[in-house]
């Protein structure tokens, strides 16, 4: 049974060219004085000096500036321990690992929690989890959406090439994953929330009609990520965002010598369980064609050996969870499609 649909989503939402320097104003705006910030450690130094002058402007206190070099729980843990009790609000800053870092901080402290991404590699920067090592193997940990979400849209677009491309491979995750939900009902009675599963879908199709690296396409892909997080947050379940590539991305992320970006993994799985499931393939195999996706995957291709390891697999790893991988055995046609498909061809090495 799904829960009742009363959620709380970001009360704050800009996207737009130079939000970054208006992050000081968002936050007066809302009240906020003592801020903690939690940053990537390594980010460009201009991109630093553009958030501190933005809260200096607006005489915000600076309680915190605490660089993120690591997303493992302990270090976490570390950061809650050492935040100022005074802090009214905690702003992550940077890539995946400093927001998912700074959103459980904010989790565990009930502090408002302000996501602001210089990249946009995944939907992980609007999403009801956090992302952390435990015992160094990755886990989804309960947390809470962000209270405001800021993607500076020229930041991003700058951001390396490859990051947007990893967003764009979760992004059609959506597709395969809403599937693999209705075969879910189908076969085992699982509820669908109707509207989460419309939303993720459409956020795809919205990107579709923009598929590019500009400000306009970049906005896109930032609303359609953060709508995929919402989604989920709205249906009490990972479903509208997260199926069967999913589990193929964290088999991977298991047992590879060589683990890459989540996005890349799993757009490549989505295009494999797209086949699978007789759905959208052309559509995601057209997307990777315009942004150049296949061409990245190919002067890095993936171990032939290992994602076949992966997808027998993939089923263990999430009990109770129903997708395609659950309902046959797909190895024998798995092998077929790394062997034969004219795309996945240069994907993989031996």
């Amino acid at each position: 049974m799904l829960r009742p649909t009363q959620i709380a989503i970001p009360t704050l939402v800009r996207v737009k060219e130079g939000a970054v320097d208006r992050l000081g104003i968002y936050l007066r705006r809302h009240g906020r004085q003592k801020v903690a910030v939690l940053a990537s450690k390594g980010l460009h130094s201009p991109l630093l000096e553009r958030l501190e002058r933005s809260l200096k402007d607006e005489s915000m206190d600076s309680v915190g500036w605490m660089e993120v070099a690591s997303n493992d729980f302990e270090s976490a843990a570390q950061l809650f321990a050492n935040l100022p009790k005074e802090t009214s609000a905690i702003i992550g800053f940077g890539g995946g690992k400093a927001l998912d870092v700074a959103k459980y901080v904010g989790f565990l402290g009930r502090i408002p929690y302000y996501a602001v991404p210089t990249s946009l590699s995944n939907d992980g920067f609007c999403s009801p989890q956090s992302s952390l090592t435990v015992r160094e193997k990755r886990r989804s940990l309960p947390a809470a959406l962000p209270y405001g979400v800021v993607v500076d849209i020229a930041v991003c677009r700058d951001a390396p090439r490859i990051l947007a491309l990893s967003g764009i491979g979760d992004l059609v995750a959506k597709f395969t994953a809403v599937l693999d939900w209705k075969l879910a009902f189908h076969a085992t009675g699982e509820a669908i929330d109707d509207f989460s599963a419309l939303l993720s879908d459409g956020s795809i199709h919205a990107y579709l009609s923009h598929p590019a690296f500009d400000l306009e396409g970049t906005r896109l892909l930032a609303t359609a990520l953060m709508l995929n997080g919402i989604s989920m947050e709205m249906s009490g379940s990972s479903r509208p965002a997260s199926g069967s590539e999913h589990l193929i991305s964290h088999a991977l992320d298991a047992i590879s010598t060589q683990p890459k970006l989540h996005g890349l993994q799993v757009g490549i799985a989505s295009y494999v369980v797209s086949i699978l499931q007789n759905a959208n393939t052309e559509r995601i195999a057209s997307l990777f064609d315009v942004t150049g996706f296949w061409d990245a995957i190919a002067a890095d291709p993936f171990s032939r050996t290992e994602w076949l390891e992966a997808i027998r697999i993939a089923p263990t790893i999430k009990q109770g969870f129903y997708t395609v991988l659950s309902s046959r055995n797909v190895m024998p046609e798995v092998e077929r499609i790394l062997e034969n498909d004219h795309r996945l061809k240069r994907c993989f090495h031996p």
